[in-house]
């Protein structure tokens, strides 16, 4: 089932008030390989590795190593996924490993703002996170649209990319909390 853009654009004002400077963990999703959702509990957080037992590791390839460690991890808005696939089970079809209820908006988290995320401490990045084929084919067209263009990309609706900082577990019902910046 798809949904219309207007059937969307109603959600809006239930996005919106998703809090801005702490949110909770809703679900954590695994991919442990291609085309592979494992929703858990609890996992952990590794600077090298991204979320353990993820194959985002797996996937470098080629690319720069330095540009590559900057999508380690990636979030995204339970109050979005709900809104584009309804019911939780399909949640993990959009393929990121941390939905959570918080505010992801560009200006709520800019680049370079640390996230306690359970024990863990993560840096968002500045490389966007859009749809894809895979995500309008498992959400539709105008699903893809929502998230990708206008107040969706500004918002991040489609999510955002991290790299640990400091390793740590993590679970659901976990807080995630912006840091203060250092120096003030």
């Amino acid at each position: 089932m798809h949904l219309s853009t207007e059937e969307l654009t109603r959600s809006l004002p239930q996005i919106l008030e998703a809090p801005p400077d702490q949110g909770r963990i809703e679900m954590i999703v695994v991919r442990p390989g291609e085309d592979q959702r494992e929703v858990v509990q609890s996992a952990k957080l590794d600077p090298d590795l991204g979320v353990v037992g993820d194959n985002w590791h797996d996937r470098a390839g080629d690319r720069d190593p330095d540009q590559y460690v900057l999508s380690q991890v990636t979030f995204m808005s339970s109050r979005v996924v709900e809104a584009i696939a309804g019911s939780r089970d399909r949640w993990p079809l959009a393929g990121d490993q941390i939905y959570v209820d918080m505010d992801l908006s560009v200006d709520n988290l800019p680049p370079g703002t640390r996230l306690q995320v359970g024990e863990a401490e993560l840096e968002v990045t500045a490389i966007p996170h859009t749809g894809c084929k895979k995500f309008a084919t498992r959400y539709g067209p105008e699903a893809l649209r929502f998230v990708n263009v206008g107040e969706g990309r500004d918002r991040r609706f489609r999510g955002m990319y991290a790299k640990v900082v400091q390793a740590g577990s993590f679970q659901v019902g976990d807080r995630v909390e912006k840091l203060p910046v250092a120096g003030s």
